[in-house]
């Protein structure tokens, strides 16, 4: 990303937050760096900045999902609470792939591979989703490679 590691910026975005009192921001942050912690914990060594984006995903994903649970439960509070959390994680995200981009990328490692078939879909995925750098998923990508081996 830049010169500072993602969870170093992550923890100086807390300290930061910490300072101008802004609460929700510090709370998510803080669940965010706890995650990271508990994977760092288990792999008993410090995650790489790809490792940190896949956490990053997974707590917008997890976000999501309360939104989505929230629209079928009527809560207004908590879906809009869930998008503020998403709209502060996304800062820390790289920008994501448009449709076209995402599209062209998959072409080339379709080329690249040499696939013809939807049976070699698993070889496209395996060199695709190291492409992808957190710019999209992988069910995103793999729609795309379905679409495009038909």
């Amino acid at each position: 990303m830049k010169f500072m590691n993602l969870k170093e910026e992550l923890e100086n975005s807390v300290k930061d937050a910490l300072r101008s009192g802004d609460e929700r921001r510090k709370r998510t942050l803080r669940m965010a760096l706890a995650a990271i912690r508990m994977a760092e914990i288990e792999k008993r060594a410090p995650l790489e900045n790809d490792a940190i984006l896949a956490i990053l995903q997974k707590e917008v994903k997890s976000r999501q999902e309360v939104i989505a649970d929230s629209q079928r439960a009527n809560r207004p509070d908590l879906i809009d609470e869930a998008i503020a959390e998403i709209a502060i994680l996304e800062k820390f995200l790289p920008t994501p792939f448009t449709q076209e981009e995402l599209e062209a990328l998959a072409r080339e490692v379709i080329a690249e591979v040499g696939a013809t078939s939807a049976r070699e879909m698993g070889q496209v995925m395996k060199v695709l989703v190291a492409r992808l750098e957190g710019r999209a998923t992988g069910s995103e990508a793999s729609q795309i490679v379905r679409k495009l081996l038909q």
